[in-house]
């Protein structure tokens, strides 16, 4: 038993003189001791006890390895001391022969002895035989009783902590601070708030309310659990404070985003002459970070320069951090490269404030230059790189994740597959998200934010279902990108309407997030109405709201109202972006407002600052040539900073269509072709153009450039939703089961439009047949087919909508109008300019589309 112990330790001892920190008083005391012909066990465990004191453990355990060889009989003094050197190295194959001898000596079941085993089994994380042990003991004191608990806290098994803390009190044995303060932390990890209150009450009840080690233990619990009143208040009934107490205040409020009280709390112990540690200094120093506080930083970095503790680890990383927030990257950058210890820490953190200050090349050479060190990145390092996905291919990071065995990590696969979605490779993003050990709800919530952002509403509730199914609560994040989703023209209606009453079921429905998607969703679906209502009620509102009510009512041809929008943001001093001017010159766009128009537009580069993109010129372009200002279209093209791109051209073609002005719309017809050669929506507008004026020989040759350079023309559809199922038509279908009845409405629908007035208007048939024929053409377009179905297939009186994937054309427009009169329906058709509301016998678009 010796010798094996013997063989097995010395190989790992160090020579006492050359650990020791205090090397002069240790070679007196092993001098004394050498000089002692037969040293007696009270020397030998008298020397034991002072290494182990000293923290000077493997010497200890050699003094140990020699009272065996000399064999003097081990007392219970002698044998708890080494089990604790032995927890101390986290020596456990030592610590079991440890154990032997304890059995062989007999001294087992003395119960420091036996706590010591316990504390050594805990200690090297084998906590089955420490709790073997502590069972087995046939006395128990509350020092076991700690030891066992602070074992458990340690691994995190912290409700196993909380039962075996209320077992204790059943078994009479009264817990002393040391045990409250394992407890308190334990819970204060796991947020464990109502039961911390449990224990609070029993240290009041055994006095321990005044010791400071307890109360900072609670303090820190509270802080935990956001309960942060609580956490005051036993500040505040304090009578003594150590520096403990005063960095847990002001940690615990930067970490609940208390960043002013932080700041009083810190103004205090100024004030009062309390000492300031390098604990303290730390986290001041995040505070700043926090605030982005710049002044008060550099003079909290010269006080730590002149203390000497400027060059620690933890300040230097934090200073660092600071100056990246407040955009001082130069001593940012000094300070990095001062620090002698670069760890994986110090280098995320430099390379995240390359990124957060737009600096992404430094970012990656930097992430470079770490590895090319030998520094491994940790699963921070990788999450953070990703986000520079414009410079960076998450395939090539992807790669080194992979090597490094991060693939299965949740922030990394997290981070990985919202790289993939930003680049739109939503089955990459999947891949990576089903590889994920443990999804958290910020992994499924990134994996449906990707179907959302493509429209894939079908991916989108595959998810949160699968989501429900694991038993994962959703937040407001999974609810805004599962609404998001359901925002998609191919989306079903009520599928929107469903996700809305489970949030309002969980209860975060009223979470910005979520109503802001509410609002959009609606919006974009056709129920302009329900928007309304949502963005009312709204307690708090985002630019997201108020944009989407803007470009909603300017959608829906409700001009005035998103002009009322956009007044209430001015009353409010809402900050605005180019999204909500976009918004508000569509509205005049779509109401004919153009003076109107050209004034937002103004007023957003003069008031505002905007400089004008792409797509606001494209909106005033649209606003002119819609009311037939071609002059002035062309006037703006000429005028602008950058070239005029394909749906500027797009915008002019289509309005010398309307307007009759053949020479410009074929100078724009040809623009718009060279731009996108394969668009057949350019040949298709060409085409129209000269059909609507008679020259049927340039509308042929229109057709054989589209044949020659086989472009296939989009063709027109419409969808319609009856009780939760899509039905599409096709100009002219007759693949519908309900076909027959179909034509047969369209045709009692034929007679009565007749009785009402209508007379067919050929000219939007551009096809060079008799009117007869022209007449069945306009019969059978695919909106009117899916309204006739929609009139067969839901009860009187139900409102139908209609989604088609081109414009509606002038007739269609005419004959709906009097549909709702006739059959008395609300019908709402989204063509791909906006939504027209038909409504007995009106049009919300004024007749202005």
């Amino acid at each position: 038993m010796i010798s094996t112990l013997t063989k097995q330790s010395l190989k790992t001892l160090k020579n006492p003189f050359q650990s020791s920190s205090n090397a002069t008083s240790i070679r007196v005391e092993h001098q004394l001791f050498d000089e002692c012909t037969q040293p007696n066990l009270a020397q030998h465990n008298h020397l034991l006890f002072d290494y182990s004191r000293r923290n000077l453990n493997q010497e200890a355990l050699s003094v140990f390895l020699g009272i065996l060889r000399s064999g003097l009989p081990v007392d219970r003094s002698t044998l708890s001391c080494v089990l604790k050197v032995c927890g101390c190295l986290f020596d456990h194959v030592v610590g079991r022969h440890v154990h032997s001898q304890c059995i062989k000596s007999g001294l087992v079941d003395n119960v420091s002895v036996g706590t010591s085993l316990v504390d050594m089994y805990m200690k090297t994380n084998n906590v089955e035989d420490g709790r073997r042990v502590f069972d087995q003991m046939n006395e128990k004191n509350v020092v076991s009783w700690t030891s066992l608990l602070n074992g458990y806290a340690r691994y995190g098994q912290n409700e196993t902590t909380f039962e075996l803390f209320m077992r204790m009190q059943v078994e009479g044995v009264k817990p002393n601070p040391f045990t409250f303060s394992t407890v308190l932390g334990a819970l204060a990890d796991e947020g464990m708030a109502e039961e911390g209150v449990q224990v609070h009450s029993t240290v009041i009840k055994n006095g321990c309310e005044a010791i400071t080690s307890v109360c900072n233990a609670l303090i820190s619990m509270y802080f935990k659990s956001k309960w942060v009143g609580d956490a005051r208040s036993v500040f505040d009934n304090m009578e003594d404070r150590d520096s403990v107490t005063w960095n847990s205040m002001v940690a615990g409020y930067v970490a609940n985003g208390l960043d002013m009280e932080s700041f009083k709390m810190f103004r205090r112990m100024g004030l009062d002459g309390v000492k300031l540690t390098q604990s303290t200094y730390a986290s001041v120093i995040k505070l700043c970070a926090n605030t982005k506080v710049l002044g008060f930083a550099k003079q909290i970095h010269c006080q730590v320069l002149r203390n000497g503790i400027g060059f620690d680890h933890n300040i230097s990383t934090g200073l660092m951090v600071t100056y990246s927030k407040c955009n001082e990257m130069d001593n940012a950058s000094k300070i990095f490269s001062m620090m002698h210890d670069k760890n994986v820490v110090t280098w995320t953190a430099m390379i995240a404030g390359y990124l957060q200050n737009g600096k992404m090349d430094q970012a990656v050479n930097l992430f470079t230059q770490m590895n090319k060190e030998g520094v491994r990145p940790n699963n921070f390092t990788y999450s953070i790189i990703l986000t520079a996905n414009s410079i960076v291919s998450p395939f090539q990071v992807h790669a080194q994740i992979i090597k490094t065995n991060y693939d299965r990590h949740t922030s990394v696969g997290t981070a990985l597959l919202d790289a993939f979605v930003k680049l739109g490779n939503v089955i990459e993003a999947a891949k990576v998200f089903e590889l994920i050990d443990e999804k958290d709800i910020v992994a499924w919530s990134a994996m449906l934010a990707g179907y959302a952002q493509v429209g894939d509403t079908e991916g989108a509730v595959r998810i949160f279902g699968r989501l429900a199914a694991e038993g994962v609560k959703p937040n407001e994040f999974t609810f805004s990108s599962v609404i998001n989703a359901c925002a998609a023209s191919a989306a079903a209606v009520e599928q929107g309407k469903q996700f809305h009453a489970f949030s309002i079921k969980s209860r975060l429905n009223n979470a910005l997030c979520v109503s802001s998607a509410l609002v959009t969703m609606y919006a974009r679906k056709g129920n302009i109405e329900s928007a309304n209502e949502v963005f009312k009620r709204q307690g708090e509102r985002d630019l997201v709201s108020w944009n989407s009510m803007i470009s909603g009512y300017a959608q829906h041809g409700h001009g005035k109202k998103a002009h009322e929008v956009f007044r209430e943001m001015q009353r409010n001093n809402m900050e605005m972006d180019g999204i909500t001017f976009i918004g508000v010159i569509t509205a005049c766009t779509h109401t004919g407002l153009v003076d109107e128009g050209q004034q937002y537009f103004d007023i957003m580069v003069r008031n505002h600052h905007i400089n004008p993109t792409m797509e606001h010129y494209s909106c005033l372009i649209d606003l002119y040539s819609r009311a037939g200002m071609l002059e002035k279209s062309m006037d703006i093209i000429n005028m602008m900073p950058f070239s005029a791109c394909a749906t500027m051209w797009r915008t002019i073609l289509a309005a010398c269509r309307v307007h009759h002005n053949l020479d410009l719309g074929k100078q724009a017809g040809e623009k718009l072709i060279s731009l996108q050669p394969q668009d057949s929506a350019a040949y298709v507008l060409l085409s129209n153009m000269y059909a609507a004026a008679g020259h049927w020989q340039e509308r042929a040759e229109v057709r054989k450039l589209m044949d020659e350079r086989n472009v296939k023309k989009e063709a027109g559809y419409s969808w319609i939703e009856v009780k939760n199922k899509t039905y599409s038509f096709l100009a002219g279908d007759c693949s519908h089961p309900l076909s027959v009845r179909i034509y047969s409405k369209l045709k009692d629908l034929s007679t009565r439009l007749r009785d009402a007035g209508y007379q067919p208007d050929t000219n939007h048939v551009l096809q060079d047949v008799d009117d007869e024929h022209k007449e069945a053409i306009l019969s059978q377009h695919s909106e009117r087919l899916a309204i006739a179905f929609g009139l067969l297939a839901t009860p009187a009186g139900v409102p139908l909508q209609i989604v088609k994937n081109l414009r509606i054309c002038g007739d269609c427009h005419t004959v709906i109008k009097l549909i709702s009169t006739i059959e008395k329906r609300y019908i709402v058709v989204r063509d791909t300019n906006r939504f027209h509301h038909f409504k007995e016998g009106s049009c919300s678009c004024g007749d202005y589309w």
